[in-house]
């Protein structure tokens, strides 16, 4: 069995697929137990410019997802604590993670 045939347990259950190009990073974070909750692999037609996961968690949540990703080679350009201010009232904080390319992990 290979390294993505094992992540493959942990894909969340929704109605959209996850993009083919950050699968593989929100997989490798929720074999960790981050809970993300949006993820997009970014470029032209997409949500975000570069490949995001976005992910709940209190103060250290943000650096055990960093040292996951660090730990399986991905390409981090940053990391973030944002909130949203959906109709003028401020929500989250959440984290997003956003990566320099969609790079596989195989």
């Amino acid at each position: 069995m290979n390294q993505q045939t094992d992540l493959e347990q942990f894909a969340p259950a929704t109605d959209l697929d996850l993009d083919p190009g950050i699968r593989q990073a929100v997989l490798v974070l929720r074999s960790a137990g981050v809970e993300t909750f949006e993820s997009c692999e970014g470029g032209a037609g997409h949500a975000f410019p570069d490949p995001t996961i976005k992910f709940h968690g209190g103060a250290w949540a943000g650096y055990r997802a960093f040292a996951v990703v660090m730990e399986y080679g991905l390409p981090v350009l940053r990391m973030q604590q944002v909130h949203g201010i959906p109709n003028g009232q401020l929500e989250g904080p959440w984290w997003e993670l956003v990566f320099r390319t969609t790079a596989p992990l195989d």
